[in-house]
């Protein structure tokens, strides 16, 4: 029965009542050992007995205070630092200020105070365990957001399950128009061979994950990892129940139950940021992109010259540039309506495109106009890949229902540093002198500024 708001106050009450109830019944107690009742009886020995069993209720609870009050004092002196390491913790989000050495309590005893101490030890491992799940969930979150690209989101979401999982090695596939991509890849001699490994087809016909135990006694290709696997995890990466990609991560040892948990939480925020990635590059292609003919549109296609022609003057190679013009376009557009049109720009952008080296640069300049901008090319290297196009044009037959649609194209051309030019509007305009004089010249031929 609760006497105050203070335990040890209600225990100090309870014991010197127990002591006074005992110096009260002592005398009668004496009785049955013999004492004579006029001295069992007498005032100075009822006296005395009261005096005695409050003292032995004051002991008893200076005792129990010093036994078990310094006890708690120990133990709650111990919460309040652990209280305090905590608040620091989740300020600083460094989880390595909770060690097992200072926010942890002994535990000194079997009965209710080590019972105590051991049930607060587990609540705050539980609460470090959520702290450190929420301070690398946040780590993992913000590495990721700072990036839009595919590489370096996959690099750096790699590099955070290595220090937060226990992986040594793995990768991260992506999924683009159907394909899985290699975005990410460490620790593995041989990506190739595990992106048509068993387990990632499964884990991509089921969308479960898969965690495989590799016994001992197992011998395994020393070509797959830097090391020696243990156990491997594939998962699947998703993003509102849309497959983003794959998860392969190879440990030396088993993944324990917190890892797990930990990759638990940072898949949907890795599934999350490759939509974002996938949704930004979809963006930047169109926003780079003519739709009608898929190349360069005029404005990227400007950007990407500049940046040509500044590696080249750094490089001091050199640089060439075609201008390409369709001959009487307007004619085919009057004659034969605009989708015929559109079809006859598609299938000379087609051509156009399978003449260039891959990493050649091709731009629809205007509306029959496209510009090539050729790295290292020389103007007899222009002048061959110019005659190359024109013959592939002049052979094109466009058919239209009984008819047959052929046309040709006049190209110009100039090389830098042939050509003394400060910058790549010279280019450009030198280029486009070049066109002018092909089709002055008589048009379906290749003129190159030399």
């Amino acid at each position: 029965m609760r006497m105050t708001n203070k335990v040890f106050s209600d225990l100090a009450i309870w014991m010197t009542i127990l002591g006074v109830l005992t110096g009260v019944v002592f005398p009668f107690f004496t009785l049955l050992l013999g004492v004579p009742s006029k001295l069992a009886m007498s005032l100075p020995f009822a006296l005395a007995c009261l005096i005695a069993g409050a003292l032995v209720g004051g002991l008893n609870f200076a005792m129990v205070r010093w036994v078990v009050g310094r006890r708690l004092r120990v133990l709650t002196g111990s919460m309040l630092h652990i209280e305090q390491t905590l608040r620091k913790m989740e300020a600083t989000q460094d989880s390595t200020l909770c060690s097992p050495e200072n926010c942890m309590i002994p535990v000194d005893s079997e009965d209710e105070i080590g019972q105590s101490a051991a049930a607060f030890n587990r609540l705050v491992e539980t609460l470090t365990t959520s702290l450190h799940s929420q301070s690398a969930s946040k780590a993992f979150a913000g590495a990721l957001t700072s990036q839009l690209e595919l590489a370096p989101l996959s690099e750096q979401a790699l590099n955070q399950f290595f220090l937060n999982a226990g992986a040594s090695g793995g990768l991260i596939l992506t999924e683009c128009a159907g394909e899985m991509k290699l975005g990410a890849a460490q620790g593995l001699l041989n990506p190739e061979r595990v992106i048509q490994s068993e387990p990632v087809n499964r884990v991509i016909r089921t969308g479960r994950r898969v965690l495989i135990d590799i016994p001992e006694d197992v011998q395994i290709e020393g070509v797959v990892t830097e090391f020696r696997p243990q156990q491997v995890l594939v998962s699947p990466i998703s993003y509102k129940g849309v497959s983003m990609g794959i998860l392969v991560l190879a440990a030396g040892s088993n993944f324990k139950a917190d890892q797990l948990e930990l990759i638990d939480l940072f898949l949907p925020i890795l599934g999350l940021s490759l939509n974002n990635a996938i949704t930004h590059d979809r963006l930047q292609r169109l926003a780079a992109l003519d739709p009608l003919t898929g190349l360069y549109n005029r404005r990227f296609g400007m950007g990407r010259l500049h940046e040509e022609f500044g590696r080249s003057v750094r490089a001091q190679t050199p640089i060439g540039l075609l201008m390409l013009d369709i001959d009487h376009f307007k004619a085919v557009n009057d004659t034969y309506g605009h989708l015929v049109g559109d079809r006859l720009l598609k299938s000379v952008s087609s051509i156009m495109r399978s003449s260039l080296r891959e990493g050649d640069v091709l731009v629809r300049y205007g509306g029959e106009e496209f510009l090539a901008v050729l790295p290292a090319a020389s103007s007899d290297d222009l002048l061959m890949v110019g005659e190359r196009v024109r013959r592939q044009v002049e052979d094109l037959i466009l058919q239209e229902s009984e008819k047959q649609i052929k046309v040709t194209i006049s190209i110009g051309g100039c090389a830098a540093p042939h050509h003394q030019v400060s910058n790549e509007e010279s280019l450009i305009s030198k280029a486009d002198e070049a066109l002018y004089r092909a089709k002055n010249g008589g048009r379906n031929q290749v003129v190159i500024d030399r």
